[in-house]
Formats: C-alpha cells, sequence, structure tokens
C-alpha cells in the first residue's frame, strides 16, 4: 500500500474498491469508471493512460491483509476536506451503476462516509441524487 495518494488517485482508489467490495468488477463498472475519470472536472490534469496502473495499484492495496482498511484510510489521507462529498458521489455513481446495490457495498458507504466525516443528510441527497439519474421508464 502506498503511504501516499495523490488526489486524482484517491478518488480512483475510492471507485476501483466501491466496485471490487462485493468480490466482482463489473465491465459495467469499469467503464463507468472510465467514463467518469475522462470527463469529470476533478480529473483535469490526470494522465488517461494511467488509470489502469493506478486501478491495478488499488486492487494489490486491498488485496492484503488489512488492505481495505489501509485502501480506507489512504483515501481519507488523500481527499482534501473539499472534494469528500466527490469522493462519495463518485462512490455511489459506481455503486448504482447494476441498479442494485450489494450489501457490502452499502457497507463499504458507511466506512468511506464516516472516514471523510460526512454527513448523513448529504450522503442521503447524493445516493437519491443518483438513484434519480440512473433510473429508466
Amino acid at each position: 500500500m502506498p503511504h501516499y495518494l495523490s488526489v486524482h488517485e484517491a478518488l480512483i482508489y475510492t471507485m476501483i474498491t466501491m466496485s471490487a467490495v462485493d468480490s466482482e468488477i463489473s465491465d459495467k463498472e469499469l467503464s463507468r469508471i472510465g467514463t467518469l475519470v475522462k470527463n469529470l472536472p476533478v480529473f483535469e490534469g490526470f494522465d488517461l493512460e494511467q488509470l489502469t496502473k493506478v486501478a491495478s495499484e488499488c486492487g494489490l492495496a486491498l488485496g492484503a491483509e488489512s488492505g481495505l482498511r489501509d485502501v480506507l484510510e489512504a483515501i481519507g489521507n488523500a481527499v482534501p476536506e473539499k472534494l469528500t462529498e466527490t469522493a462519495y458521489a463518485l462512490a455511489v455513481e459506481v455503486a448504482i451503476i447494476d441498479r442494485q446495490i450489494e450489501r457490502e457495498e452499502i457497507r463499504f458507504l458507511q466506512m468511506l462516509r464516516d472516514r471523510l466525516n460526512l454527513d448523513k443528510l448529504v450522503t442521503a441527497a447524493l445516493e437519491r441524487g443518483a438513484r434519480a439519474r440512473h433510473r429508466k421508464i
């Protein structure tokens, strides 16, 4: 586990971890992560060629004995307060992509919320917004 993550890496680790917590990283989730990194202003200046490398490093870190705890700690240390809601929103975007959120994903969202010191009402609003964006007719 790297001791230091850049903000971009931490945001990507957040999305990869969200995708991996249910032990299955789907193609839809990976595609969504790529789309978010390509299109969101928060990723301006990030070299898209590094996405696969960062994702692989995250996967290796998660595979360690205390991987989830260490990754969560690294995310919390790297994400500045002004981007904590953004980090949480990115995790929710990945979780909602397959339109069913598993128990492990809910637990990770709770852990992320606590680590980033986010208010429950704020996180509920971010979750509701994501559900609204991904509804079908």
